[in-house]
């Protein structure tokens, strides 16, 4: 098995240069950065059910994910921490909205290092000088910043709290953050703040207009579309949802 988390034009030269070598089939899955543990459950569970073929799993912000894909970067299944860039990868022809599906749910939630230094007990709490640092993926790209936004502008906080935020690449980032204790708060996946354990206290969940969900869809320009879509419906199948739910994510 393969992890990559290396810039796509490094990974292309990679691909490229190992395509002639390598005996098995090659099944390239770029997928949002708050599925890196789930996938990589699933990743060695396909595989043994598909002697022959190895999977390599490419973690980032969806964001940059799609980006990757838009300049030519070489992935056979695009899985999306929300709507917004899988539509974009559709609207742009990269994926057929046939092979588009939503296979998990997750929750935003708003944490703090394990001892609270700033003793937030709620989103309003963040307007108080006690709070100095909030941990929020880059809105642009990252699925879980875009979500946070939405629901502070909602709550006509965003600008206030803007002079305060420290924007992160990923949500993972923003995990490792609050991790160790380099912000005062942080916006991250139910998902992730359970991974982080004692070290990480979930304050509440953040209130959303829509669920964070997650949609998964084969490339137009995958190696292996059969091979793809396997893939997908491995994900998509109880074997698959018990893997996810063993993560914390929940059934679409």
């Amino acid at each position: 098995m393969k992890r990559l988390y290396i810039p796509f034009l490094t990974l292309a030269i990679l691909l490229l240069g190992v395509t002639g070598h390598a005996q098995a089939k090659e099944l390239i899955v770029s997928a949002a950065a708050s599925l890196t543990d789930a996938f990589s459950d699933i990743e060695p569970a396909y595989e043994k059910l598909n002697p022959g073929v190895d999977v390599v799993m490419n973690f980032a912000s969806s964001g940059a994910l799609y980006r990757q894909i838009e300049q030519g970067a070489p992935a056979d299944v695009y899985a999306s921490a929300n709507p917004k860039w899988m539509k974009k990868a559709v609207d742009k022809g990269f994926v057929a909205q046939e092979n588009v599906a939503v296979f998990a749910r997750n929750s935003l939630v708003l944490a703090t290092p394990s001892d609270n230094p700033s003793k937030v007990k709620t989103l309003a709490d963040l307007t108080t000088p006690a709070v100095k640092s909030i941990g929020i993926g880059t809105p642009e790209t990252v699925p879980a910043g875009q979500y946070a936004k939405g629901a502070l502008v909602a709550k006509k906080l965003y600008k206030p709290l803007t002079p305060k935020m420290i924007f992160a690449e990923s949500v993972r980032q923003v995990l490792d953050y609050l991790s160790r204790g380099e912000v005062d708060c942080g916006f991250v996946y139910r998902t992730d703040a359970v991974k982080a354990g004692k070290k990480v206290l979930i304050i509440e969940e953040v209130p959303l207009e829509k669920p964070v969900t997650y949609p998964i869809g084969v490339l137009k320009e995958a190696t292996d579309q059969t091979l793809a879509k396997s893939f997908v419906d491995f994900v998509r199948s109880p074997a698959g949802i018990a893997l996810l739910e063993g993560r914390g994510f929940k059934k679409p």
